[in-house]
């Protein structure tokens, strides 16, 4: 934490190496500064002292040091925070995402355990704290708010009350509240949300949102509840809507599609927004592996228009700012000494990384070893036994069938279709997708809700995932009762993780042993099995961006969405409260 910069015998040593009276330890020289401050691209050498910047000078002027690293041509920037994300998106452990992106120029990440509240409850926020400690990554760890997302639509691994997020918040390690989802519970100032929101408002720390859809009125209404940050953004329009609110908006680089239309917004504004912050929200491993997390969200700023000075601002200073961190965000004597050595604003190739003052990376690669493995747990979470076909088929009577469906993905819609009944089930057309969730935390009845979704395609096999925001239990999708059977007993043998079946047999496996989430297994290796998962599962539907794509399966079942959903008690809408228990009708 920041306290820890403020050990005087530290203080007093960068106060005499800035006066000349003592050498740095290390010295950075021959580049240019970009001052987040005053938005100049700069020549000065900067001299650190631990892991404090002591002086930022004129180019030259120094030579005294116990290390020296020479850097003509190259740009000093702070190290880029990530303001909200989920480390479980990436489908690896706290080390293994750190050991990836350090490398990347991300320093700090501001992180919501809440795929592991979900599934393990306060252990799972606790693993988080555990695995967290020791990392050269310096992430802040927030307390899930909404555990599960919709309370009395969805039932995850725990449910979170107010004196569960007064407990967590009393933790040092906890940082504020994290996005608050519940977004009828807070409007309708539901006791459970006004209970948590409250005790994140006494505490003085952060208290975070998830805005999805919210106008006029309820915006103005979420906003004064005391929720200060949304990501949500959906156009050009909602993003300003919401800095008008007064909200900081995180920019999240996890639907790209919105981001040519919010550079266009943002620099038809008179000047840049203090209040915009950026971040990757969720990051699949082969795209973490292959592209970056933070930085190849501001490589694809710049491509869509932003200025480069202006997308590394958002990415610390008004970050640092909006996280209460004032020794982050800004490369100046008494600040923390995170920096991303940069190659050019064009390209933004980073070519070296300090954390506190260390070189914790060059060329692309770790420079200093991690902790051997995080702490042990949280392995048992499939908690059911084997499914059968059998599972899998919507039972009916007569000779045809009406079924509520689920229609299009993402921005969903209440349908209806009719089927012809055989043998004492229905028999859907091949263009109509099933999709069955099933309670995996050992807290109710491992029960399949069966739903139909339409505008997903004729798939040829099944798909089954334990990655299901946000109670992540057991999702199947598919046509076929034995695919889906053979995929879901899949994850049910190995613990978790994600599977393709067809014709009867698994096709691919991606094995997540922990909560059924994450792998320790190191990234690249993580992201080949996630890459051939993904073909596999190419092979089985037909995508259709920017909404029928393969990441859509994760959020099929997100209940606190406006529109139905799919989950463990029924098929639900978010913004109305409205259940049916299955697809049947009569």
């Amino acid at each position: 934490m920041a306290d820890a910069l403020n050990h005087f015998p530290l203080r007093d040593r960068a106060v005499r190496a800035a006066r000349g009276l003592a050498p740095f330890d290390v010295l950075l020289t021959g580049a240019r500064v970009a001052d987040m401050a005053t938005g100049e691209l700069r020549a000065a050498d900067l001299g650190l002292v631990g892991p404090l910047i002591a002086s930022v000078h004129a180019a030259g002027h120094r030579a005294d040091a116990a290390i020296r690293h020479h850097l003509p041509g190259r740009i000093l920037a702070p190290g880029l925070i990530d303001t909200h994300m989920h480390v479980e998106s990436s489908m690896v452990t706290p080390r293994r995402y750190a050991e990836t992106v350090l490398p990347q120029g991300t320093t700090t990440v501001c992180w919501d355990p809440h795929e592991l509240g979900n599934v393990a409850g306060l252990d799972g926020v606790r693993w988080a704290i555990a695995a967290s400690r020791g990392l050269p990554l310096r992430t802040l760890v927030l307390a899930p708010s909404c555990v599960p997302s919709a309370p009395g639509l969805e039932r995850a691994g725990a449910s979170f009350g107010p004196d569960d997020m007064a407990e967590m918040l009393r933790w040092p390690e906890i940082a504020g509240v994290a996005e608050v989802m519940d977004m009828r519970g807070v409007l309708e100032r539901s006791a459970l949300m006004r209970g948590i929101v409250g005790a994140g408002l006494a505490s003085g720390k952060l208290v975070c949102g998830h805005a999805r859809g919210l106008s006029g009125g309820e915006l103005q209404g979420f906003a004064a509840a005391g929720i200060g940050s949304d990501h949500e953004i959906t156009s050009g329009a909602d993003l300003l809507e919401k800095l008008r609110a007064g909200l900081t908006v995180e920019l999240r680089g996890s639907h790209d599609y919105i981001l040519p239309e919010a550079v266009a917004a943002l620099n038809a504004l008179p000047r840049y927004p203090q209040t915009l912050t950026l971040c990757t929200d969720d990051v699949f491993p082969d795209e973490l592996v292959a592209r970056g997390g933070m930085i190849d969200l501001l490589r694809r700023l710049v491509r869509y228009g932003m200025p480069a000075l202006e997308a590394l601002r958002a990415a610390t200073l008004n970050a640092a700012m909006r996280l209460g961190r004032g020794d982050l965000g800004l490369l100046a004597p008494g600040r923390r000494a995170d920096i991303a050595v940069l190659s050019d604003l064009g390209t933004l190739g980073v070519e070296m990384v300090f954390a506190d003052g260390v070189r914790v990376a060059a060329a692309g690669r770790m420079a200093v070893a991690l902790p051997e493995a995080d702490p042990p747990g949280l392995r048992d979470s499939m908690k059911l036994a084997p499914l059968s076909p059998a599972d899998f088929r919507i039972a009916a009577r007569g000779t045809s069938a009406r079924l509520r469906t689920v229609s299009q993905p993402r921005f969903t819609r209440w349908g209806e279709i009719s089927a012809p009944v055989r043998g004492g089930f229905a028999e859907l057309p091949p263009e109509a997708t099933m999709l069955a969730v099933t309670h995996r935390h050992g807290l109710a009845a491992p029960r399949p809700v069966l739903s139909v979704l339409e505008g997903w395609g004729a798939w040829r096999g099944a798909l089954a995932t334990t990655v299901a925001h946000d109670s992540h239990n057991l999702c199947v999708f598919g046509h076929d009762p034995a695919d889906m059977a053979a995929a879901a007993n899949a994850l049910i043998a190995c613990g978790g993780g994600m599977a393709v079946a067809s014709g009867g047999r698994v096709r691919a496996v991606l094995e997540l042993p922990v909560a059924g989430l994450v792998s320790d297994a190191p990234a690249a290796e993580v992201a080949a099995h996630f890459a051939a998962l993904r073909d596999a599962a190419d092979a089985i539907a037909d995508w259709l961006p920017p909404y029928r794509v393969f990441k859509a399966v994760v959020g099929a079942s997100l209940a606190c969405n406006a529109g139905p959903h799919v989950t463990d008690r029924g098929i639900a809408d978010g913004a109305t409260g409205e259940m049916i228990p299955a697809a049947l009708l009569g």
